[in-house]
């Protein structure tokens, strides 16, 4: 059969595809002189910015690299990494963002399972990149960053990455997407058991994100915000696609250390930063917070578990204003937000803190949230006890799983993406998380939320970190079993101590019967790995209860 030629559609002048590719040339076309990217002591502005980000994608085409082929990165909060979020797509290809903490077997698995064809890594993770390179069934393209900032390492590819950039055109003219629906990036889950899956994001849904940052977390015009949170996580919550919109300098940080983080903070007058509550926990426990004042508003944004009243309370006594954002990999980070109320402002301290750790609304990039009952999908009553699961749909919900589509079907059951935390929901509309399903403790017939005992856990002034998992009772089937990691400079309590505290704040059948002081396991993220956990808990027996 003859081929049939086809002519393109001509462009319309009323149907752009949405993309957030654009934002960063309409930064440089009118900002071009303000800083986009500080990192040491160097400044890049905005029109070096979009230069820098024209010759990455420029010269990867130049090397073959292009429309339906990926580029996975490997690569700390740098300069790069933020090039790479504009450059990669630029080109055309898909950006594959890759978990710095992770070991060389899974980074294998996701280099074979994206088909990287090109991997942009930093010298400093050359250890586990070689051997998740000789673990690979194809071979990338490799590029070695070699950060002035960072601590060096081995070369592991033929090409460095200045002298990449060095082969492109800084006026290279990228084309818009032929769809926006055409994915823009894959994150891979946690992977906490099995194999990670990859969340496929597309430019539509990017573009709206990136905007309704700016709502949720009152941007303003020039903010200065600081890389605390890892873009490698969910595209760095789509932050590096929100700062151009907003012409915001970026401040980079290879490393998340509580002095680093104070230290750009009163340097650079930083105005927002994201992270995870163990971020913050880290700030609320660092020396430096005894002593902290700052002449501008700072406001920091959580998200990735929720967290407890009582680092929100600190984080507010340091002057550090606290925003809890909610999300998964899967809706591109943050779908909902604590957003805040004029009639909350009387509130005590306390009670401020607990409206805050509320989840919240949904993202104005998130068309539809309920709080359900997971089997029926009838909405449960909004009286703030009845738990249901918390189900989303909108544009900034993933394309789906690559190459997994039993996964991609099972999360979409009955036209909504189902988030697996099991929330209430308030009169006021606000969504609570109560737990994951898989996390809740059945005691003795009664439902038992772990994170509302572990927030009642964390307000003991010894207490670093906690994580409540079930341990078994042939009295009452489960109980609750606490692992806490106590303050350094605290006076330890005992177990009994701990739980006259909770006595003090919970209903009797909520109370731990266990108490184990331990570090806590965390995942490459940073999460507690509460199935770790649960494993530590099968040999316990009614006798080892605290009585």
């Amino acid at each position: 059969m003859a081929r049939t030629e086809v002519t393109p559609p001509r462009p319309q002048p009323n149907d752009v595809p949405l993309t957030p590719l654009s934002l960063l040339d309409w930064a440089a076309s009118v900002y071009p002189d303000h800083p986009a990217v500080i990192h040491g002591a160097r400044t890049t502005s905005y029109a070096e910015y979009d230069a820098r980000c024209r010759r990455l994608a420029s010269a990867l085409l130049g090397r073959g690299i292009g429309a339906g082929q990926t580029v996975a990165v490997m690569l700390p909060n740098i300069p790069a990494m933020l090039e790479a979020h504009f450059g990669v797509p630029m080109a055309g290809a898909l950006l594959n963002t890759i978990n710095i903490r992770l070991d060389a077997g899974t980074v294998a698995f996701i280099i074979d399972h994206g088909e990287a064809d090109a991997l942009i890594t930093d010298t400093e993770f050359a250890p586990v990149i070689r051997e998740a390179l000789e673990r690979c069934e194809r071979r990338p393209l490799v590029i070695d960053v070699a950060d002035p900032e960072g601590p060096g390492g081995e070369r592991l590819g033929a090409l460095e990455y200045e002298d990449l950039l060095a082969e492109g055109d800084p006026g290279f003219r990228w084309q818009w997407p032929a769809s926006e629906w055409d994915s823009i990036s894959l994150n891979y889950t946690s992977g906490t058991t099995g194999n990670p899956k990859g969340a496929l994001y597309h430019h539509r849904g990017a573009h709206q994100g990136a905007f309704s940052n700016i709502i949720a977390c009152d941007m303003g015009r020039h903010p200065v915000y600081l890389w605390t949170l890892p873009m490698f996580h969910c595209n760095g919550w789509r932050f590096p696609w929100t700062l151009p919109a907003v012409a915001g300098t970026s401040v980079c940080l290879r490393r998340v250390e509580p002095a680093a983080i104070f230290a750009a903070i009163g340097a650079h007058r930083v105005s927002h930063f994201c992270g995870a509550p163990l971020v913050l926990n880290m700030l609320t426990s660092a020396p430096e917070a005894r002593t902290a004042t700052f002449e501008h508003p700072v406001t920091a944004y959580t998200g990735g578990a929720a967290p407890p009243s009582a680092v929100i309370g600190a984080m507010e006594a340091m002057g550090i204003h606290v925003v809890h954002l909610y999300g998964l990999t899967e809706t591109y980070g943050p779908s909902h937000y604590c957003a805040w109320r004029a009639e909350w402002d009387a509130l005590s301290p306390e009670e401020k803190a607990r409206r805050t750790a509320r989840q919240g609304v949904r993202y104005l990039s998130i068309e539809e949230s309920m709080v359900a009952d997971t089997d029926t999908l009838e909405p449960v009553p909004m009286d703030g006890a009845t738990m249901g699961e918390i189900m989303v749909r909108g544009n900034s919900v993933m394309s789906g799983y690559l190459k997994n589509p039993d996964a991609t079907d099972e999360a979409f059951r009955g036209g909504w993406y189902h988030t697996g935390d099991l929330a209430v929901w308030h009169p006021d509309g606000y969504l609570e998380i109560r737990d994951r399903a898989k996390d809740v403790i059945i005691s003795g017939g009664e439902n038992i939320s772990t994170i509302e005992v572990e927030d009642v856990l964390y307000r003991h002034p010894a207490v670093l970190e906690c994580a409540v998992v079930a341990a078994p009772s042939e009295r009452w089937g489960e109980t609750p079993c606490a692992f806490v990691t106590l303050r350094p400079d605290a006076e330890p309590p005992g177990a009994a101590e701990l739980l006259a505290f909770c006595r003090e704040h919970l209903a009797g059948f909520k109370i731990p019967r266990h108490v184990v002081f331990e570090e806590l396991p965390k995942t490459s993220t940073g999460k507690i790995q509460k199935f770790v956990l649960r494993d530590r808990t099968a040999g316990l027996t009614d006798a080892d209860m605290v009585r």
